[in-house]
């Protein structure tokens, strides 16, 4: 049965989720605390994380950061929904940044929450099974194990979500996505915002692409169509 984690200091809050995921046959763990979390992660047996951002120790932006950073594949990759009182897009954009995959502003629905929380689980078990070996398309390597891609050689440092926009283009090199298409690759989110946060994504991977040595851009962009890439 999949086990959530919960890190919330409302009590009141904390309990309502407790008790709409436990209705829907999760399990599920609290957590006060947000030095709580990442220790409690790394004992294994996390399948999703339901993280405030305004946590009374340290900020739940920062406790993402840390899961990311982390060595451990268990770790760095438990998907994470952010629960905020904030609704300013940036912080929206700062969560899916950071590494979040999904994110909802208080006051919001208990069932719409255990709806993402099964969202997430069913695109962990639908994860297909990755070659043993990396995918050489032009200057690229894709390293669907590993999670990494290579440019000319050298490892990109990518947070997720630009690993995965990046690596939906590579499996299809030089076809149009459009950015629902990009968006159905690896993560939910509100429609409204869909096309500023994969814009922000693509910004920051040219960015690092050319940092990479890139002499000329491969993402190509295609005004009212989306994104291709030009190996």
């Amino acid at each position: 049965m999949p086990l959530i984690l919960i890190a919330e200091d409302e009590p009141a809050i904390a309990d309502t989720v407790l008790y709409a995921l436990r209705s829907e046959g999760l399990q599920a763990e609290h957590c006060l605390l947000g030095r709580d979390v990442v220790p409690r992660v790394r004992a294994g047996g996390v399948d999703v994380v339901v993280l405030d951002v305004g946590l009374p120790d340290r900020s739940g932006f920062d406790v993402c950061r840390e899961l990311r950073g982390a060595s451990e594949a268990w770790v760095s990759e438990v998907p994470v929904i952010f629960l905020t009182a904030r609704n300013e897009e940036i912080d929206r954009v700062l969560g899916l940044e950071l590494g979040a995959d999904d994110y909802m502003s208080k006051p919001f629905s208990p069932r719409e929450l255990v709806a993402r929380v099964r969202a997430r689980l069913r695109r962990g078990q639908a994860v297909p099974a990755a070659p043993s070996q990396g995918v050489t398309h032009g200057d690229f390597l894709l390293d669907h194990e590993g999670h990494r891609i290579h440019f000319r050689g050298n490892a990109l440092e990518l947070t997720r979500y630009e690993y995965v926009l990046l690596a939906a283009l590579l499996q299809r090199p030089g076809a149009i996505l459009s950015r629902a298409q990009l968006m159905d690759r690896g993560w939910d989110s509100d429609a409204d915002s869909a096309d500023r946060t994969v814009d922000t994504h693509i910004k920051t991977l040219r960015v690092k692409l050319r940092a990479a040595g890139a002499q000329s851009d491969p993402i190509r962009t295609h005004r009212g169509l989306g994104y291709a890439l030009e190996t």
